[in-house]
């Protein structure tokens, strides 16, 4: 029986995906560990994991087809993502990691608000684990479109069967294993992606020759495509450079990110985790920018392979790794497309279900639930978000960039400035936090309506749309400043937050 390599090499990787899910299993005893590992993740794992689980399928998928189609235009995102990332590792990480643990170790970001506002903290607790399980399942469903087309290309599958195995795949480690199996699952998924994202463009250069060649490649499709490929601003609007750069806010808001930072063994870690983070992100989007900007020329040089392309610009990556590489590499690098898939979606179901299960189930329903029922009713939940995401995904033409988008924009501006504000201002008051996560949520969820219909689509004369993260996180800060000030916090919250900075400061 002659045996597929491709094929092969990727059953080898979902296995050892597998394997580690159940070596992540016995290492599991109780619900801290299920959902934070038990705080005790090192630099390496932190910085990886944390990428890992930002980086979602956009990256190999979403991203590079953005800029086959418009150029170095749309790097406007990556930019801006990297601004967000060290800004976020610089001044929140080793913060939220001190002060997560001074408010009676909170396990999630719920239930931090719930301690950290006092008396007016359940209502900020119970809106926030609303927001989280809203967009969570917005996110997940984008992570299931991107593993279904994934599955559709490899195993030939109807795109309804593809997105049933591709999501089996992520659900069952992550029901398993829990926090320690994806962040395990994570560091190794990164490396993977990391070995795509640098060899392929190397590949594509050298296919075609020398750098002079791929510059007369692009030369020939600007021409064609009255498109400045090679340009950073070609047909880029202030409003739409704005809207591109304006993703690194979203980084302040992420509850899957930020509980990677929760998780780290101590505020000193977060150090060297951002050096390998930060490091590790700026090789991959270059990477990804890379395969976009010279699949341009690659296709421009080969048309009558481009017709995959044509069809789907975010299938780019997928189909440039079947014409450079040979069947085993090609199965290795379609395993680091699924995961950035599984990577992300995993962390994703992780954190809907362990806030459905402590913000919830443990708040309101069975506070004398103990530990054991804690984890498996934690992973009941991983079923259920599943199954609503999988609902979501049906659609396969989807936009995996446009769903991640909003998702995106609306953690960043829910939770965003709210988190800032939590930990660099004392004085931030419950209703202040209750009303910037309701004004920013519903600012995503309401702008792109409000600016077609009431402001004609025209912001400071520019009929681009605005990215509606930007009125989101404004409005959200803004909201909060305003409702603070008009009120107090007990000395009792104030003392603690005070402990909590004196701490990071002797730590970090």
């Amino acid at each position: 029986m002659q045996i597929n390599p491709t094929l092969f090499t990727f059953f080898i990787y979902l296995c050892l995906i597998l394997g580690i899910g159940i070596f992540a299993y016995l290492r599991t005893k109780n619900f801290s560990d299920y959902i934070l590992g038990g705080r005790r993740l090192g630099s390496l794992v932190t910085a990886l994991s944390a990428g890992a689980s930002d980086m979602s399928g956009w990256l190999l998928m979403g991203l590079p087809g953005s800029i086959y189609a418009l150029g170095l235009s749309q790097s406007w995102i990556a930019i801006g993502l990297l601004i967000g990332a060290y800004l976020n590792w610089r001044f929140v990480a080793g913060r939220l990691r001190v002060h997560t643990e001074c408010y009676h170790n909170a396990l999630t970001l719920p239930d931090f608000f719930l301690h950290r506002f006092g008396s007016t903290g359940k209502p900020v607790k119970t809106i926030a684990a609303l927001v989280i399980l809203l967009f969570f399942t917005l996110y997940c469903a984008s992570g299931m479109v991107a593993g279904a087309q994934l599955f559709t290309t490899v195993f030939h599958l109807p795109y309804q069967q593809a997105l049933l195995f591709s999501a089996l795949a992520t659900i069952i480690y992550t029901f398993i294993g829990g926090f320690l199996a994806v962040s395990w699952c994570d560091t190794l998924q990164a490396s993977l992606m990391l070995f795509a994202l640098l060899l392929t463009p190397i590949m594509i250069v050298l296919s075609l020759g020398q750098w002079s060649d791929v510059r007369e490649q692009l030369e020939h499709a600007m021409q064609m495509d009255h498109i400045a490929y090679s340009s950073l601003i070609h047909n880029a609007s202030i409003i739409t450079i704005l809207s591109a750069a304006a993703w690194g806010l979203g980084y302040f808001g992420q509850p899957h990110i930020l509980a990677r930072f929760m998780a780290a063994a101590s505020a000193k870690t977060m150090k060297n985790a951002r050096r390998i983070g930060m490091s590790w992100m700026l090789l991959c989007l270059s990477g990804a920018v890379a395969i976009g900007y010279l699949g341009i020329a690659y296709f421009q040089a080969h048309p009558n392979q481009a017709l995959g392309v044509y069809a789907n610009r975010e299938m780019i990556f997928i189909e440039l790794i079947h014409y450079l590489f040979t069947p085993w590499v090609v199965g290795i690098l379609l395993s680091a497309i699924l995961a950035a898939v599984m990577s992300t979606l995993s962390a994703q179901l992780l954190m809907a279900s362990s806030t459905l299960t402590q913000d919830f189930y443990h708040a309101y329903f069975r506070r004398s639930a103990n530990q054991r029922e804690l984890v498996w009713m934690s992973r009941l939940a991983v079923l259920l978000i599943a199954g609503i995401a999988l609902l979501l995904a049906q659609d396969e033409h989807n936009s995996i960039l446009g769903l991640v988008a909003r998702a995106w924009a609306g953690f960043g501006a829910a939770f965003g400035p709210l988190l800032l504000f939590t930990l660099f201002w004392k004085k931030t008051t419950g209703w202040a936090a209750l009303t910037g996560i309701l004004v920013g949520g519903l600012t995503v969820i309401f702008w792109p309506m409000y600016q077609k219909e009431v402001l004609g689509g025209v912001i400071f004369g520019f009929r681009e749309p605005l990215y509606e993260i930007i009125p989101g996180f404004l409005l959200s800060a803004c909201s909060i400043f305003f409702v603070s000030i008009a009120g107090s916090v007990p000395a009792v919250i104030q003392e603690t937050f005070q402990q909590a900075q004196t701490k990071y400061q002797q730590e970090k």
